[in-house]
């Protein structure tokens, strides 16, 4: 779907200009996500609330090998149980809070890519018969976690599902907060190479049967943000046949990354949100 999106976009990205002459540049665009991110409520999302960086599944090789999420519906086959209202995240640092929860049935929809009023199949379906609600340990913004999940137990598979109980979307999100989606196009992932030293990676899109064009990365440093950009050269009006082009290059910062959030200049979401997209909207649906 990512590479689609890039697809599509191409005409629309080609219309950029670096210079400003026809929208905003790099400085505007990194200024207001700035802005965005302090003024929006996602700073404080992103450090005193709970955003997963990680699946909030969790199951076996076995079971992973095991699903055929193409053609299989995921139906309930027993009785479950009623969840708590609330329960408890616990940080390994010693912080706490108290979230709501999802439903078995919720988190059951939620690992199905399929609407529930779908139908399939007696021999086509992956049969829930039991759900214990219990504890799982995840990765979050704010370090690792004990939150609460549910296990879910299916008749016709190798091994239960861990899904992570929490209600995302009643407690807000990244997405909500900023109001951007993310898209196919832009910065989607960067690794640290040292304190200063990012390697970026980047999609962007192109007319068929252009000629290759450089693409320039900026950077903009702030003291609790840094923001990353592409600068392209004008190609002029008009839309095109699209295809998805992908590259990377090596951002050098001024100071040491330390734990400042490193956001997209256009998406204005964290570049983390493509990696782990639990991040940035609910799990949950």
């Amino acid at each position: 779907m990512v590479r689609l999106a890039s697809i599509l976009l191409a005409a629309v990205l080609l219309l950029g200009d670096s210079s400003g002459l026809l929208g905003p540049t790099f400085e505007e665009n990194a200024t207001q996500a700035v802005s965005t991110w302090r003024t929006s409520g996602a700073a404080e999302i992103w450090h005193e609330g709970f955003v997963p960086l990680e699946d909030l599944r969790k199951m076996s090789q076995k079971v992973s090998e095991d699903i055929d999420y193409e053609w299989h519906g995921w139906v309930v086959a027993g009785p479950l149980p009623t969840p708590p209202a609330e329960a408890q995240v616990h940080w390994d640092g010693g912080a706490t809070m108290r979230v709501p929860v999802i439903t078995p049935r919720e988190a059951l929809m939620a690992l199905s890519p399929w609407p529930e009023n779908m139908t399939f199949p007696d021999n086509k379906q992956y049969k829930l018969t039991r759900a214990t609600f219990t504890t799982r340990r995840l990765k979050t913004s704010r370090g690792m976690a004990t939150v609460p999940a549910w296990r879910l137990s299916f008749s016709n598979l190798p091994g239960p599902i861990d899904y992570v109980a929490v209600d995302q979307k009643a407690i807000g999100t990244i997405e909500d907060a900023v109001g951007h989606r993310l898209t196919g196009e832009g910065i989607t992932d960067l690794e640290l190479l040292d304190e200063r030293t990012l390697l970026v990676k980047y999609d962007y899109g192109v007319c068929v049967g252009d000629e290759p064009f450089d693409v320039t990365l900026r950077a903009g440093e702030r003291p609790v943000v840094v923001v990353l950009g592409l600068e392209m050269p004008y190609r002029g009006y008009g839309f095109c046949a699209g295809v998805g082009n992908s590259g990377q290059g090596v951002v050098r910062l001024d100071e040491p990354l330390g734990d400042r959030v490193v956001l997209d200049e256009w998406s204005m979401l964290p570049v983390l949100c493509h990696r782990a997209q639990n991040a940035c909207h609910a799990g949950n649906g």
